[in-house]
Formats: C-alpha cells, sequence, structure tokens
C-alpha cells in the first residue's frame, strides 16, 4: 500500500509533473534547494510506490545521467474535478431517456462492469466472494467495511463514503449501478438499507446471502 505523500515528495511530484522530460537528481535538489541526498531518500519512497521512474539519459560526453520522471499514478495523485462533467453527461442522459429508463441504464451498466470482473470470483466461495468484493469497491475509491446487521443477521456492506456523492444527491437513479454490480458479482439479492445522497449518515447494502456456503 502507498504511503502519505509528504510535504516534500509532494513539491517533488510538482516539479516532475511541470517537466514532463524528466529531472535528474541534482536538478531538482537545486530547484528545491536541498540536499542531494535528501533528493535521494525521498526518491527511493516515491519510486517504490510508483510515482515516479528512472530513465537513462546517454550524454556524449562522461557518465550516462539518470533522469526521473512521473508515472500515471504520479500525475493521478493530483486531484482532478470530474463531477461537473458527470452531472453534465448525465443530466442530458437522463433528460432523454426519461427517469425509469435512464434507471434500468444504471442497473445495465452495473452489470456490464460486473462482466469485467467476474474472472475474479471464479471458485470463491461465498465469503471470499464478499471480501475480494470488499477489495475492488476500495480500488474504486469506497472507504467499506463488513457488518453483520442486529436483526436478520446478513451481512452489510457499510460505504462511509460516495464516489460520486454530489452527482447522486442529484440522480438517485445511479445507485442502481451500485446495487447491479454487487448483485452481479455476488450472485446474491442486495438491497440498500440507507443512502448518504438521501441524507442517511453511510450507505448500507443488506445481502441476502449465508456465508457459510
Amino acid at each position: 500500500m502507498s504511503r502519505k505523500i509528504s510535504p516534500r515528495q509532494h513539491e517533488i511530484l510538482e516539479q516532475l509533473l511541470e517537466n514532463r522530460g524528466g529531472l535528474s537528481m541534482d536538478a531538482l535538489a537545486m530547484a528545491l534547494d536541498i540536499s542531494r541526498t535528501a533528493i535521494q531518500q525521498h526518491f527511493v519512497t516515491l519510486e517504490g510506490d510508483g510515482y515516479i521512474r528512472k530513465t537513462t539519459l546517454n550524454k556524449t560526453a562522461g557518465r550516462p545521467v539518470t533522469i526521473y520522471g512521473i508515472t500515471d499514478k504520479g500525475i493521478n495523485y493530483f486531484p482532478k474535478q470530474y463531477a461537473w462533467f458527470a452531472e453534465l453527461i448525465i443530466s442530458d442522459l437522463q433528460e432523454e431517456m426519461g427517469e425509469e429508463a435512464f434507471a434500468a441504464y444504471m442497473q445495465r451498466l452495473g452489470g456490464k462492469l460486473a462482466d469485467k470482473l467476474t474472472a475474479q470470483f471464479a471458485g470463491k466461495t461465498a465469503d471470499g466472494r464478499l471480501q475480494q468484493l470488499l477489495r475492488i469497491m476500495a480500488e474504486l475509491g469506497f472507504q467499506v467495511q463488513q457488518e453483520v446487521g442486529a436483526e436478520t443477521g446478513q451481512s452489510v456492506i457499510k460505504a462511509s463514503n460516495c464516489i460520486y456523492h454530489d452527482v447522486a444527491q442529484q440522480h438517485p437513479a445511479l445507485c442502481q449501478f451500485d446495487r447491479a454490480l454487487m448483485s452481479s458479482l455476488l450472485a446474491k439479492e442486495v438491497q440498500q438499507l440507507s443512502c448518504m445522497a438521501k441524507g442517511d449518515c453511510v450507505c448500507r447494502f443488506s445481502i441476502d446471502t449465508d456465508l457459510g456456503s
């Protein structure tokens, strides 16, 4: 798991983002006015976590120079604002299709994503499928954990955040995507018990499954 980026490492990534051709260790040390040893220590962490990579630049005279460049992961470290664009597309889709057709479309979309992920669930037990689903949701950006319903004894997935909260507030049918994805991957009926987009503190999904199977 990647470690938290320190303020100095953030500055290094900023420099590499602005210089996409890459920079040498000495050039970065000069730009940030810190020692080469300090830069080297930060590079060990950043390269190990996949934020930067090194290439060798052959000089016409003297030793080859090692150049460090930012990776796609490093670029994606910097925040991006997609909510306005998603809202524009979804609003247009819902207007064109109507609410019921749009909700059905979101269900189909969730099913299509599940089809692409289904190989990861092959041969797993019910509990194994649930744990794999939790890992996938975490990779998508959800903060999730498994609970057991106090009254029903059924498994419950609790999400403490919604990765498209602002858009979902305007278009609750987006939740159909989550339900369809979960239901398809678990091969079990999933019901939504609470929803942050509707004012609840967390999103909860109950799973009609016997984890002992």
